[in-house]
Formats: structure tokens, sequence, C-alpha cells
């Protein structure tokens, strides 16, 4: 079978692997459509694990079923995820499932750039195999592994109708958390980014309103667009240093910063303690997804109350991948590149 094999950014090569065997308990899936993640170009952590096959937002079709599995037959659509928690531990057992030691070292084999993956046994069990619903196409059904990652930050951050929500940065992560929020019933949404093309997506995908990051005093701008309030959550989904401190700044009283998106190791952030200690926030990190908030994300899709499909600026065949990663890297006018290994 073909793969797009990983060696960096700007070298991602289409090679040659056996279809992989499976034994008990395992499925072998026939990949139909796998979306580039933000974390997949993120070069300093996946370099040092080059080469590889990457791609953990797939779905596709079963093709074969191993001894022991039940619940499934071949040609079930489905959607898998690469992290499933084991349930039991301490960190399950309190609800922190991404957390588990289980979820961090469980993956499938090789990766959702390819033909066909093998999906391990514990995959499986534990709820990282699940059917699309025939209304669902196999591109939106991609988007439930990230959306799962928004719907697990409206968990944490205890969500309640009604909230002002300030969204830092509109990529792909902000605007699922726009829509998301949207679709629980938030009050004022407003976005920031430093590039046009996004600030008008955040516009489409919800945002009352989207304000240019670089473009004077952001802080005292968000905070005029609410009102003269501070917001009752901040979301950070850019990890550019400075989103942090703007994030403290306009924050109300008693609000909750959720800590979206991910930094390089090392790198320090600005935060005005005083600020933070005297405002009483609730600062808050939040981290992958579970099966319950996989299902959920399926729903918001399945019911059109997150309307997905239209983030999709590119959909390339298997042979293309460089491509897709070249555009992701660039974040520029493109959202979400979508591979379809089989045209």
């Amino acid at each position: 079978m073909r793969v797009a094999m990983y060696y960096n950014n700007n070298d991602v090569r289409l090679e040659e692997m056996p279809v992989p065997e499976i034994g008990a308990g395992e499925v072998l899936v026939k990949v139909i459509a796998s979306g580039i993640c933000g974390s997949d170009v993120m070069e300093w952590y996946r370099i040092k694990k080059a080469p590889i096959v990457l791609g953990h937002e797939v779905t596709g079709d079963i093709a074969e079923i191993g001894a022991g599995v039940q619940g499934f037959e071949v040609g079930d659509r489905v959607i898998f995820t690469h992290h499933v928690p084991c349930h039991d531990c301490t960190y399950c057992q309190a609800g922190q499932h991404t957390l588990c030691d289980t979820l961090h070292s469980t993956r499938f084999y090789p990766g959702g750039f390819s033909e066909y993956v093998r999906v391990p046994e514990i995959n499986v069990d534990r709820g990282g195999v699940i059917k699309l619903p025939d209304s669902m196409s196999y591109e939106a059904g991609t988007f439930i592994e990230p959306l799962g990652c928004a719907v697990r930050g409206q968990r944490k951050v205890a969500f309640k109708p009604g909230d002002s929500v300030l969204v830092l940065g509109s990529g792909l992560s902000g605007l699922l958390n726009i829509q998301l929020v949207k679709a629980l019933g938030a009050g004022r949404i407003v976005a920031t980014d430093i590039h046009k093309y996004r600030l008008q997506a955040a516009l489409d995908a919800g945002a009352d309103m989207s304000l240019n990051a670089m473009d004077g005093d952001v802080v005292a701008q968000v905070i005029e667009a609410n009102e003269g309030r501070g917001y009752d959550q901040v979301i950070v989904c850019t990890a550019v240093p400075i989103a942090f401190h703007q994030a403290i700044q306009a924050v109300d009283r008693g609000g909750t910063v959720l800590l979206y998106a991910i930094n390089t190791p090392g790198t320090e952030v600005p935060l005005a303690i005083y600020d933070f200690y005297h405002k009483g926030v609730n600062l808050i990190s939040t981290y992958g997804a579970s099966p319950l908030d996989l299902q959920e994300a399926l729903k918001l899709i399945q019911y059109g109350r997150v309307e997905v499909e239209a983030f999709i600026t590119h959909r390339l065949p298997l042979e293309e991948t460089i491509t897709g990663f070249q555009l992701t890297t660039k974040a520029q006018d493109s959202m979400k590149v979508v591979i379809e290994p089989q045209e």
C-alpha cells in the first residue's frame, strides 16, 4: 500500500509499505479521508519521531475484522482515534481521561496518511472506533476528533449559556471553539487574529465581531466590544506568548482562561500575577478528547449544531500530502486540508 512518510514539514514522501496484518480483536480500515491537524506540522515535536506516517483525524471503511470483534462488520463506515484511555486508573475514574498513561501510549498503525490502518484491540475495545451515521460524509467525520477536543475544553470550564467568550486566534481550533460555544448558547463572541482571511472566517463561523490583534490596543478594543466588561471565558487558540498576557487582561473578574494552544517546551509566557490574583481568574488547560467527547462531537456535527464542511479548503490525493503540509504550515489562505488516499 502507499503511505505519505513524514521526514519534516518540507519533506513528505510517497512510499510503499505492506498492508498491515491484523490479529484477534483488531480491525483493518480502508482510509477514505484524513485531516491534517495543526499538531501534525509542529516540527519541533514530530521531527524527533521521523520518519513516521502521521494522521489521526481519520475516517474509512472496515475492510477486515479480527477474531472476537463484536459490534462491527466489514463495510462499516467509521471514525477511529489513535488514543484511548483505560477507563480504570485514578485519572480516568476522576474524569481526567486525557491524563491517563494508557491514552498517551496507544496508537494505530501506521497512521492516517496511508491507504490502510490497523486499529489495535485496545482501541476497538475502549471506544476508539465509532460508526459514522449514513448522513455524515467521511470528510465531515474527520472533524469529530478535533471538535471532541473543543468539547472536552468546554466540559472542563463548566460553560454556562449566556457566557461571553473571547477567542484569541482564529485558526481551525479557534473556529471550532467559536461554533461550539455558539451552539451551547454563548452570549457575545469576539475573536482575534492577524490574517484578514481568518478574521472573516471567524465571522462566518458565528463570531459577533473579529478584530486584528496587530491593530492598536486589542485588549481595549475587545473589552469595548463587550460593553466595557471582561469576558466570562477567554480561549487561547494561538501559541504566540503575548496572547497569554492579553487573556489575563481581557478576562472578567472570576472568569476563566482556557489554554487551548500548545507551546514549544521551554517557552515562557508573561503572567501578570497581581491581575491573576486580584481578579480571581481560573486558569485551565485542556488536551485531547475521550470517547465520550468524541460521541458528543459526532452528534453536534450529525444534527447540524456545528457545521464543519465549509472549513475544508483543500481536498488532496495521497501523493500531494506534502502540499497539504505546506498549506497548513503557512496558515494563510487555507483552513482545513483533507487527504483522500483512495483518490
